[in-house]
């Protein structure tokens, strides 16, 4: 069986709610998986989860209206679910991502707040999406094997009220993913 790398890079974007766009610098991230034949010509790519690594979002990779998060704030990815189909002869990738978004502000003094997971569920695509807030167009692989995938989701809430008031959930989010993707 053939072996798929995706390498996450520097150009991402992420937008959750009303809130503008974070810029996110995922470079760094990857994850290593199997290719297989699908029934339609398609080869279809599972990446376990184990195999999946994303830079957290902090001060470091994010910015927000041109600045960085806020030192001691930082979202964890922690992925469940990757796996998809990518037609190499035109470039289309298509990806259902599942993955828990887990927020940590460390604050002075030792005190630290782990709010609830946001779940994230969506297909990630090469293509147009078009979704109540959003309409954004991927880009398929190019020669080099880079693209951009993207994917809207809707973000129920956490139980949590102050963070659920906070981000205006339910509402939607928005991936903008720049990534290399070899097999």
């Amino acid at each position: 069986m053939a072996e798929a790398r995706l390498d996450t890079l520097a150009g991402c974007e992420l937008v959750i709610g009303a809130y503008p766009r974070f810029r996110y610098n995922a470079l760094g991230g990857s994850a290593r998986g199997d290719v297989g034949l699908a029934p339609d010509g398609f080869q279809k790519v599972g990446f376990p989860a184990d195999a999946i690594t994303i830079p957290d979002l902090n001060w470091r990779t994010t910015r927000f209206l041109g600045l960085p998060l806020p030192p001691g704030l930082s979202i964890a990815i922690h992925p469940e679910i990757l796996t998809g189909h990518v037609e190499r002869n035109t470039g289309q990738v298509d990806l259902q991502f599942r993955s828990r978004f887990r927020f940590h502000l460390g604050a002075l003094g030792g005190m630290s707040i782990t709010a609830p997971d946001l779940v994230v569920d969506t297909k990630l695509t090469t293509e147009a999406i078009q979704s109540t807030r959003h309409r954004v167009q991927g880009q398929r692989l190019d020669q080099s094997c880079r693209g951009v995938l993207v994917g809207a989701a809707l973000i129920e809430p956490t139980g949590a009220a102050w963070l659920d008031g906070f981000l205006g959930l339910p509402d939607e989010a928005l991936a903008v993913l720049e990534c290399r993707l070899g097999i």
